[in-house]
C-alpha cells in the first residue's frame, strides 16, 4: 500500500486514539470529583435547609419570576401552566410569564388558560411574538425586561415543577449574594415509556448525578441546564443578558455569568421531572441542538476562557465540557479507519499485542462512561440493577448519534447557521402530532453499520477478537439508530 496514503491514516488513527483516551479518563476524574465532596457537600447543603426553615408565608421573600418558554407545544402546555401556578409562595410576589412564540393552536389555549387562572387570582400573562428572533433566547430575553421578579426561574414546556420548588431553591440565592443561578435536578414523567426514555434516563441521570455535582461542588465551571433553574435577575443583566449566537443560550449565559465573578449552586436533591423525547427523530434533533450549540459556545467563550484568571485545570474542565460532543467524530472516524489499519497492519505482520494495545481507548471509551452511568444509578435508586441492564442500549445510541453529531460538530467549526428546533413532547394525552421528517442521515448510518458489519466480518475471521467486540457495538450502534429512525418516521409504534 502506498505511503501517502498509510501514513496520513495511521496518523489520523492515532490522534482519534489519543482523544478517546482523554475523553475516557476525564469520565473517571468526575467519578474522583463526584466521591471527593459529595458527602461534604451534602451536609454543607443539609445545614442551610434547615437554617431556611419554613419560608411560606414570609414577609421577606423576594418577588420571583416563572418564565415558561413555549413554541407549539399544545400537548403539554397546560400541565406546566397549571403546575406553575401551584407552586407555593407568599401572595403577591410570584409572577407569571407565558413566553408563547407559537404559530399553531398552542396560542389560543394559552390566552383561554391565562384568563382562567388569572380568575382565580394568579399572577400570569402571556407574552407573545409574531417573529421568533433570536428563538428560546430571545423571548427569554423580552421577558426578563419586563420581569418583576428579583430572581427568575425558567420552565420548559414539558417539565412538572413541584409545589414545593420556588421555597426550596429561593433561599439559596437569598443567603449567598454572589449566586447568580440555582440549578434542580431534572425527573422523567414517562422513563417506563419505551427503550428509548429509558435509556435517555440513564444519560441524563449520568450528567445530572455525577458530572454536574462533580464541577458544582469542587469550584469548577457549571452550566445552567436551559429550565428548571433560578436566576438572580442581577446576574443576567451584568452579564450580557440572553444572546443567541449559539444553539445553546443556557451554556453560553452560565460561562459568561461565571466569568463575570458570580458563583453557581446545583441542589441534587430538587427533582423537577419533565418528558423525555419518545420519537428518536425528535431526540436526535435535540442531540444535534446540544452539539451543535455546545461546540459553538466553545468557540465564542474560549478567548474569555484562556483571558479568565482560574486555574490551569478548571480551564482544561471548562474546554472538555463544551467541547464533550467531539467524542462522536472521533468514534466516527475511528469506525471508518478501524478495516483500513487492519489491513495496513496486516502486511507488516504485527505481534497481536499490538491490536490489544489499538482497542484499548476503544475499550476506555465504552467502559468509562457506561461505570460513570452505572454509579449515577447505585447512588439515586434502589432497582440499580435492573436499569443498568440498559446499559448496552445506551452504548449502541451513544454510537449511532455519532453521524448526525458529527454533522452538527462540522456545521459549528465552519459557521454555519441553523435554525433552533424544539424537541416535541407528546403529553399524557397527544393532542397533536407533531411529526419530524426523515433524515437523510439515517441512510448513511444503515450504510455505515452495514460497512461495520463487514469490518467485523474480517477481524472476527483474522482473529482479532477484542478489537471485534468494539467493532460489534458500532455495528449494533449505527444498525440500531438507522433502523429505528425508519421506523419511526414511517409511523411505527415508538413504544
Amino acid at each position: 500500500m502506498n505511503s501517502f496514503i498509510i501514513t496520513p491514516t495511521l496518523i489520523i488513527y492515532t490522534i482519534c486514539t489519543i482523544g478517546l483516551l482523554i475523553y475516557g479518563l476525564n469520565c473517571y476524574i468526575m467519578l474522583s470529583l463526584f466521591a471527593r465532596r459529595r458527602k461534604v457537600a451534602k451536609r454543607a447543603l443539609g445545614e442551610m435547609q434547615e437554617r431556611q426553615g419554613d419560608r411560606s408565608n414570609c414577609d421577606k421573600m423576594p418577588h420571583v419570576t416563572t418564565q415558561i418558554a413555549v413554541y407549539n407545544e399544545i400537548n403539554v402546555v397546560e400541565r406546566v401552566m397549571r403546575a406553575a401556578c401551584k407552586m407555593k409562595y407568599p401572595a403577591g410576589k410570584h409572577e407569571i410569564q407565558v413566553l408563547d412564540d407559537s404559530t399553531d393552536e398552542t396560542y389560543d389555549l394559552t390566552e383561554r388558560l391565562a384568563a382562567e387562572l388569572r380568575a382565580e387570582g394568579h399572577d400570569i400573562k402571556v407574552l407573545h411574538r409574531d417573529e421568533r428572533i433570536g428563538y428560546k433566547a430571545g423571548a427569554l430575553d423580552i421577558g426578563v425586561k419586563q420581569a418583576k421578579g428579583e430572581f427568575i426561574t425558567v420552565f420548559d414546556a414539558d417539565f412538572v415543577p413541584p409545589e414545593d420548588y420556588l421555597l426550596s431553591a429561593v433561599p439559596f440565592l437569598m443567603e449567598d449574594p454572589k449566586v447568580g443561578f440555582v440549578q434542580a435536578r431534572w425527573g422523567h414523567l414517562n422513563r417506563r415509556r419505551s427503550l428509548l426514555t429509558r435509556v435517555q434516563s440513564i444519560g441524563i441521570d449520568g450528567h445530572f448525578i455525577i458530572e454536574q455535582i462533580a464541577r458544582n461542588w469542587n469550584g469548577l465551571f457549571m452550566n445552567f441546564n436551559g429550565t428548571a433553574g433560578i436566576w438572580r435577575k442581577e446576574a443576567i443583566e451584568t452579564s450580557g443578558g440572553w444572546q443567541w449566537e449559539t444553539l445553546t443560550e443556557d451554556l453560553d449565559l452560565s460561562y459568561r455569568v461565571q466569568f463575570n465573578g458570580w458563583t453557581t449552586m446545583y441542589l441534587p436533591n430538587l427533582i423537577v421531572p419533565a418528558e423525555l423525547p419518545e420519537d428518536i427523530n425528535a431526540f436526535r434533533n435535540q442531540q444535534f441542538r446540544w452539539a451543535k450549540g455546545s461546540v459553538q459556545t466553545l468557540i465564542k467563550l474560549f478567548p474569555q476562557l484562556i483571558e479568565a484568571k482560574v486555574p490551569l485545570f478548571k480551564k482544561l474542565q471548562a474546554v472538555i465540557h463544551m467541547g464533550g460532543y467531539i467524542v462522536h467524530p472521533l468514534m466516527l472516524t475511528l469506525s471508518l479507519l478501524a478495516l483500513p489499519v487492519l489491513i495496513i497492519s496486516m502486511d507488516f505482520n504485527p505481534p497481536k499485542w499490538i491490536f490489544a494495545i489499538l482497542a484499548g481507548p476503544l475499550a476506555l471509551s465504552v467502559i468509562a462512561p457506561s461505570t460513570m452511568y452505572i454509579v449515577a444509578q447505585k447512588s439515586a435508586h434502589k432497582n440499580w440493577l435492573r436499569r443498568i441492564a440498559l446499559m448496552p442500549a445506551l452504548m449502541f445510541i451513544g454510537v449511532g448519534l455519532a453521524v448526525s453529531n458529527t454533522k452538527a460538530i462540522f456545521q459549528a467549526l465552519i459557521g454555519h447557521e441553523s435554525e433552533f428546533v424544539r424537541t416535541p413532547k407528546s403529553g399524557e394525552t397527544e393532542i397533536k402530532n407533531y411529526k419530524v421528517k426523515l433524515p437523510l442521515v439515517s441512510i448513511i448510518e444503515v450504510a455505515l453499520g452495514l460497512y461495520c458489519a463487514y469490518s467485523l466480518s474480517i477481524f472476527i475471521s483474522t482473529g482479532h477478537f477484542l478489537s471485534s467486540f468494539f467493532i460489534a457495538i458500532y455495528t449494533a450502534g449505527f444498525l440500531f439508530i438507522g433502523l429505528l429512525t425508519f421506523a419511526h418516521s414511517f409511523g411505527l409504534s415508538r413504544r
